[in-house]
């Protein structure tokens, strides 16, 4: 294989054949920078002669025929060495190789030209054509450039790896401004999908348009000018446009120089919205492009990128076609043949190209598939991962006697419901198993996921280990610390209350030092058999003689360190975690498919749903009606609004701070009402709570603070204003806060604005108290982010694939637990280069396991 001095030299070489004209290579010497340079760094050559080398080609472009044969020589010069052969031989008279034409069309070599002749010589000789042929576009990304030997993998991974100013047309301060967008390297730029198209293939006739279409046309430019609008503030260029059958005006704001590039009798293609205008068709601000250049930004399906200031869609979108139309179709595919062949997927070098610049749109829904396949799958691969390894470890078993557990649960105050009773079943089986327990109980609001963690804790703790459960605020873990008192100690031993209060102990910020030590030295001796608390539980100083189990409660609301950290108090303890908030069927499948599922989808019985009704702004005092009369029965309600205090957006909504004033002196003057928002302290946010649920507050003004909150049964009404900001999500976890007594609670959504009762979700909220219906149509609406919190750690952001593709999840799921169960660790020779990529999808790897 030559060199890739040798094969520079080859280029040098057609390009003095050629004239000096910069077209040996289509686009200019200039682009083979960017797959040369990286395979010449790996060669035996010094950095000041490849910089001189790098100097001369980016030079080229900008030199007149003089300079570009000067170039040429001292290129020739430079190479000799690191090529080691004979500077070849010139054939100044020998006609192009690769186009061959007759005597008389040959270019004259700059030798034979008089400097008149040299100085009025094109660098790119152009033929126009009469009239503009009618014609589709070609494919892009094809025969753009001289063939060359495909690079070696290392060159290729380092060509990508080449800083954006590689590039013609990015300097410095374009890289600078690239950079904000993320983009610095050319595997940025090939990597950075476009978020939306604009499909300009559709070209007629100027004769057969009609306004609002979004079409492409060809036409001549008959007439254009420039003239000055509000007193010389703006400029607008304004130019009749024939392609034969009709004429169209086209207006361009603020570009003079328009009318300098585009002189009488330019053939050009125009790309935009037709529009009337005094009835005459118009294009305002169209996309155009001369005839005969490639077609970036017309004549096709267009891509449109997200910008930043100083940057715009043709600058952008011309950087990315230099890197796809090189670098796409080398780029090595990592995926297997055999999971390309299962899943019937387009290659990912055809994918990269035809993502950016399709050809039709075709080629561009199959390009979107294969790279949203290969997203879904490389989070699967790193999921599978994360439970073997987890899997992997041993776990104590617990196994419960039956009749001690049955006594436990025979005095509880009610009875557990099917779904309960199989999660309890399920829970037990991963106790005995021998394999730490990873699963992830979730179930809607009231739903009662914290009695099995007590039964669970209740195991373990039977068996001399113990368990600690971690809750996101200190009101949230006394709840816990409450409700595990009162189901499963007394203070003398009874039969279903095994434990002592003193082996039940809560940790928390306010926890005072004295009781803090008590604590301390019951959990290194081992006498505290079940801890409760918030983040203060993973703190340096809490040291566990034998923690055997760990629940996490709302777990999205913990990052990833600070589970891990609850993990690492024990020797591969059994984890359960813990979510009120219903988890789509497709993030179940994929970002959480590490963990095993358990869901409880029944209500206890007795339990009542929340009656929820949308009131039009006007109708607001027909919910405060509905909460005197609550509160005259003796029940509690919570008021909440979107913002602490107004100011905050430009949109002057219903802020908590100004309207708690309000309805304590206007409203409610004979209630007490309490505020809680998000700007208090973690203490006085405690403080508000449990005087609420000691109903010292009869109403309680809130923010979204309360989403996640203690339990008042005594709370019957929920009056969301400006419900229409809220997601699905935050609005039923909202209404989880009242129905969890005996009496009949009510869910009162007050849109901002009249039109705004049309609101999908409010709608949705009437219609259904399914968490799970609600979870699925959150997600449709406003994608993960309600789900996942902190959820992964280097995780990527999902670029292409849609976590609500279930056709799609499960394909790639079942492809990549296939080629796990083939070849977990991926050593297999067809294997590596997808190990590869794993390994950088997930980044550091320290992906979540809980």
């Amino acid at each position: 294989m030559p060199s890739p001095f040798e094969k520079l030299q080859r280029y040098i070489h057609l390009e003095s054949e050629r004239g000096y004209d910069n077209r040996a290579v289509v686009g200019g010497l200039d682009k083979i920078i960017p797959w040369w340079e990286p395979e010449a760094r790996i060669s035996a050559i010094s950095e000041e002669t490849l910089q001189k080398i790098l100097e001369r080609l980016r030079n080229y472009p900008k030199a007149d025929v003089n300079e570009r044969q000067r170039l040429v020589i001292e290129l020739e010069k430079l190479l000799e060495g690191p090529a080691k052969l004979p500077r070849p031989e010139r054939h100044p008279n020998k006609p192009p190789q690769n186009k061959p034409a007759p005597q008389s069309d040959r270019p004259k070599r700059p030798e034979n030209m008089t400097r008149s002749e040299r100085a009025e010589r094109p660098a790119v000789q152009q033929t126009r054509p009469a009239q503009p042929p009618v014609q589709r576009p070609q494919p892009l990304l094809q025969n753009n450039f001289a063939p060359v030997p495909p690079p070696t993998n290392e060159a290729l991974n380092q060509g990508l790896k080449a800083p954006v100013t590689v590039l013609q047309g990015i300097g410095p301060s374009n890289a600078k401004t690239l950079a904000a967008l993320g983009l610095r390297t050319l595997d940025d730029l090939l990597h950075y999908y476009p978020r939306r198209y604009d499909d300009y293939s559709k070209m007629k006739p100027i004769n057969r348009l009609s306004p609002g279409e979004v079409v492409t046309i060809l036409a001549a430019v008959k007439r254009i000018d420039n003239r000055s609008l509000h007193g010389g503030k703006r400029e607008i260029t304004e130019a009749i446009l024939d392609d034969g059958t009709g004429a169209l005006r086209a207006t361009w704001f603020n570009q003079p120089w328009l009318s300098s590039r585009l002189p009488v009798g330019t053939q050009i293609v125009l790309s935009g919205k037709v529009e009337m205008y005094l009835g005459r068709l118009v294009m305002n601000s169209p996309e155009w492009e001369y005839l005969e250049q490639e077609h970036l930004h017309t004549n096709r399906i267009v891509p449109v990128y997200g910008l930043t200031a100083g940057i715009s869609q043709k600058q952008l979108r011309k950087a990315i076609y230099q890197v796809a139309s090189f670098w796409a179709p080398r780029h090595q595919d990592y995926l297997p043949a055999s999971i390309l062949e299962s899943g019937k997927l387009m290659p990912l070098s055809t994918a990269l190209s035809q993502i950016h610049f399709p050809e039709n749109q075709t080629k561009l829904d199959a390009a979107r598939e294969r790279l949203a396949f290969d997203e879904i799958f490389l989070l699967q691969m790193g999921v599978l991962s994360q439970k073997r390894s987890w899997q992997a470890a041993v776990g104590q078993v617990f196994v419960a006697p039956e009749d001690w557990l049955n006594e436990i649960q025979a005095q509880l105050p009610f009875e557990l419901t099917g779904s309960q009773k199989r999660a309890l079943e399920e829970i037990k089986t991963d106790l005995a198993s021998g394999k730490p327990m990873e699963r992830l109980l979730q179930g809607d609001v009231g739903s009662g996921k914290t009695i099995i963690a007590a039964l669970a804790m209740a195991i373990v703790a039977q068996a001399g280990a113990q368990s600690a459960i971690m809750a996101p605020t200190s009101i949230l873990a006394e709840q816990h610390y409450r409700s595990l008192l009162k189901l499963l100690s007394s203070d003398e031993p009874l039969p279903g209350k095994p434990f002592r209060p003193s082996e039940i102990r809560m940790l928390i910020g306010d926890t005072s030092a004295a009781e803090r030590e008590e604590i301390l030295n019951g959990l290194a001796n081992g006498q505290v058999k079940i801890l409760v608390g918030t983040h203060a539980l993973i703190e340096d100083p809490v040291t566990f003689q034998r923690l055997q189990l760990a629940v996490v409660d709302e777990q999205h609301r913990f990052g990833v360190a600070q589970r891990a950290a609850l993990r690492n108090k024990g020797e591969n303890p059994h984890l359960l975690v813990m979510t009120a908030t219903p988890i789509p069927r497709s993030l179940a499948l994929t970002v959480y498919g590490d963990l095993d599922l358990t869901v409880l989808n029944e209500m206890p019985a007795g339990r009542m749903p929340v009656e929820t009704h949308i009131l039009l702004p006007l109708e607001r005092e027909r919910g405060y009606q509905l909460i005197r009369s609550q509160l005259k029965a003796g029940h509690q309600a919570f008021i909440i609004y979107p913002l602490v205090e107004k100011g905050e957006r430009e949109d002057e909504s219903k802020a908590a701070v100004e309207e708690h004033a309000r309805l304590q002196s206007e409203v409610f003057p004979h209630h007490v009402i309490g505020l809680l928002h998000g700007r208090l302290s973690p203490e006085e946010k405690d403080a508000v709570m449990k005087r609420f649920r000691d109903h010292e507050i009869d109403i309680l003004v809130s923010t979204s603070v309360v989403e996640v909150g203690v339990d008042v049964p005594n709370a019957t009404v929920m009056l969301i204003e400006s419900a229409n900001r809220f997601g699905l999500a935050q609005l039923h976890q909202f209404r989880g806060r009242v129905g969890r007594g005996d009496a009949q609670s009510y869910c009162l959504l007050i849109p901002e604005t009249d039109e705004s009762i049309e609101n999908e979700r409010l709608k949705a909220m009437v219609e259904t108290n399914d968490g799970f219906i609600l979870a699925e149509r959150d997600l449709q609406q406003r994608g993960p982010g309600e789900f996942l919190g902190t959820r992964q750690a280097g995780f990527t952001e999902l670029q292409m694939a849609t976590l609500t593709d279930v056709r799609l999840i499960e394909k790639a799921r079942q492809l990549a637990q296939l080629l796990f169960t083939q070849d977990p660790d991926l050593i297999q020779l067809q294997n590596q280069a997808l190990k590869a990529e794993v390994a950088r999808f997930w980044g550091n790897g320290r992906g979540d396991v809980s």
